[in-house]
């Protein structure tokens, strides 16, 4: 039994979670998300991690790898750091054992990740810098429609005649939007256009990896858009693959929960090696 953490440092939320990893058995034993607002990650990051460490009846003598990934390679008390593929990919598996692909889509950036069945990737392609793709990018336009965030997926699928947005660029497309409230164009269309933008793009990307067929588990902070999930899957009939996207209620912890996973394995060959006195 190994009681391991999983610390994910976006750069809008701080994901944590515990786990109890027995060879093949995991246990999950608890998970908070924070959103950093203005305060500093790394101080918000400690605080939810002694506070998940209560809720759990433990104390930190009782963990035995705590694993950061996304920023929190400068977390203090971390014992290792994963690159933040590396644990979408094995999140990813954790939620969707037939996985092939990830699509992360977090606040800055997206990202199609090919992985293997034990999660390890094998190939990746990002987004390009300003592709109007991102978390942010979607949250600000909920803020100038004037509906909240969780809204979205919502309205999205409520669209009978979406409006095509085709800027590539964050700004551009913003400045789209603009122009279509202006014209008096709803909500609802407004945001399965934009949608159905971001599910060709990302279809697209995952074609570019080989990602041709299989499942896909999307993580990040959009995981969650039903909107954009059900226009990924509305996108893959039209690039002719036959990728079925899904998501997971807890898709947001992939992140931490890969790190968590990961680092119990790499404290179990440690130990074997007999090597944990040096890495610690």
């Amino acid at each position: 039994m190994t009681i391991t953490a999983g610390i994910d440092i976006g750069t809008g939320v701080v994901k944590t979670v515990i786990f109890d990893v027995d060879g093949d058995n995991t246990k999950w034993l608890g998970k908070r998300s924070d959103r950093i607002r203005q305060r500093d990650p790394f101080q918000l990051a400690e605080q939810a991690y002694d506070e998940l460490l209560e809720e759990c009846g433990l104390g930190r003598k009782d963990v035995a790898y705590v694993a950061t990934t996304g920023e929190g390679e400068n977390l203090a008390f971390h014992t290792g750091h994963f690159y933040s593929m590396t644990t979408h990919g094995r999140g990813a598996i954790y939620f969707e054992p037939k996985a092939g692909a990830v699509l992360d889509i977090g606040a800055l950036h997206g990202r199609a990740i090919k992985v293997d069945e034990r999660g390890k990737v094998t190939t990746y392609r990002m987004t390009s810098q300003c592709a109007s793709g991102s978390g942010q990018f979607l949250e600000n336009i909920a803020r100038y429609l004037g509906i909240a965030q969780d809204e979205i997926g919502t309205l999205s699928q409520q669209a009978d005649d979406p409006e095509k947005v085709s800027s590539i660029c964050a700004v551009l497309a913003e400045t789209d939007v603009i122009n279509m409230v202006s014209r008096g164009i709803s909500a609802p269309n407004i945001l399965k256009g934009i949608h159905e933008s971001m599910a060709v793009r990302l279809a697209k990307l995952l074609k570019s990896i080989g990602a041709v067929d299989g499942v896909v588990l999307m993580t990040g902070g959009l995981a969650l858009d039903t909107g954009l999930v059900a226009a990924l899957n509305e996108a893959m009939v039209k690039e002719k693959v036959n990728l079925v996207v899904k998501s997971h209620p807890d898709s947001i912890y992939a992140g931490a929960i890969g790190a968590a996973l990961w680092g119990a394995f790499r404290h179990e060959k440690l130990a074997r090696l007999g090597q944990l006195a040096m890495a610690s």
